[in-house]
């Protein structure tokens, strides 16, 4: 398979963008998000102090802007009409000075223009004018979450590239669970189990892989004992103990495309509360993946399962919703939420992970990476799900 997305689809997502443009009578875009230019464009970046922005002209073309670093790079790699670069930030002119200039040339003064935000932003000490500040336009609109919206519904590539996340989070989940024994730590099961996985992905794949993101891995995150009921825990390093609770996660990313794979586990035996708890979580998953189906809002899933909790006075112990979607990002919109009304369409990718938290026990949750399809869904992560199967021995 291609492990990448091809040049064409990129394109066809600039050309969707410009579309909307046209349709909301705007002449040209300037964006800055991260995740949508890498979407629009493949350019995958490490975003610092230094600016880096796209933008689309009123005769189509697209740009990109970047640090005089990331030139060669952006060149290589970007699939865009032009690059520009500065030489650094922030230098003796500052680099919205150099955007400036290439915005006028490219033809934006008195334009009405449609942007993400206005102005680059970067918590690593960046400072700098908002576009509004420095162009005469005709007038600027907001196209915040235009990107983000045409990321819902994934194409054929694109679940082809989760598929691929999935397979390697399914083998580091294995190692995982074989190496979870009690008097081990949480960071040297997950260290070697995530190395294992790797390597393994990266000889079967080849050189045409490219993370963009991380390689295989399988974790913890903390969620270990009485731990394990805080729903994000972080790493405690802490040392596995017969009977504990544990709550996993596991992926692998592929051309920055996520999944998500989350188990619970239990090290060498199972209490009857824990067993009770972890059916209640069982059940609750099965409801969820019955009620997906499109044309259906987000919340009809929520909305069956938040029944079913409170049909066994539980609800108290759950504390976050029935999942997200998921893609380039490892929580993406929309949402099975009580007040999220998307229509579920085919070809959303969402995970699929409602959660009982039961303190000084245990968490109880699985995550599993599902795609809408035109009749119901279908599940893309495929580790065991069953209590037997949920024992590391």
């Amino acid at each position: 398979m291609l492990l990448a997305i091809p040049k064409h689809e990129l394109i066809g997502r600039q050309k969707k963008l410009i579309d909307k443009l046209q349709a909301n009578q705007l002449d040209c875009a300037i964006m800055f998000s991260v995740v949508d230019i890498f979407y629009l464009t493949g350019f995958h970046f490490h975003p610092t102090e230094r600016p880096i922005g796209f933008f689309i002209d009123p005769q189509q073309k697209s740009h990109l802007f970047v640090p005089a670093l990331e030139h060669e790079h952006a060149e290589e790699f970007a699939c865009v009409d032009h690059v520009h670069s500065y030489p650094e930030y922030p230098g003796l002119r500052h680099p919205m000075e150099y955007f400036k200039d290439a915005l006028v040339e490219a033809n934006f003064s008195g334009k009405r223009v449609g942007f993400d935000a206005d102005g680059y932003g970067s918590s690593m000490g960046y400072r700098g004018q908002k576009v509004s500040q420095f162009l005469e336009a005709k007038d600027f609109s907001s196209i915040y979450g235009w990107v983000e919206e045409m990321r819902v519904i994934k194409s054929a590539a694109e679940i082809e590239l989760i598929k691929e996340s999935c397979r390697w989070g399914n083998l580091a989940h294995r190692l995982l669970q074989k190496y979870s024994k009690p008097g081990l730590s949480e960071i040297e099961i997950t260290t070697r189990a995530s190395s294992e996985a790797t390597m393994a992905m990266i000889e079967t794949l080849g050189a045409e892989y490219k993370p963009h993101g991380n390689t295989a891995y399988a974790l913890f995150r903390g969620q270990i004992g009485p731990m394990s009921a805080f729903p994000h825990a972080v790493t405690q390093n802490l040392v596995l103990k017969t009977g504990d609770t544990l709550v996993t996660g596991a992926a692998g990313e592929v051309w920055g495309y996520h999944s998500e794979l989350e188990r619970t586990m239990f090290v060498q035996e199972v209490s009857e509360e824990q067993e009770k708890y972890f059916n209640y979580m069982v059940q609750a998953q099965d409801i969820a993946f019955q009620h997906i189906k499109p044309g259906k809002p987000m919340s009809y899933v929520e909305e069956a399962v938040q029944a079913f909790f409170k049909e066994n006075e539980i609800q108290h112990l759950t504390s976050h919703h029935t999942g997200h979607a998921i893609g380039l990002l490892g929580h993406e919109a929309p949402f099975f939420d009580l007040g999220d009304h998307t229509i579920m369409q085919p070809g959303m990718v969402m995970t699929v992970e409602p959660g009982i938290y039961v303190r000084g026990l245990g968490g109880f949750r699985h995550s599993d990476t599902v795609v809408v399809t035109e009749d119901g869904m279908e599940m893309l992560t495929y580790y065991p799900r069953d209590l037997a199967s949920m024992i590391c021995v």
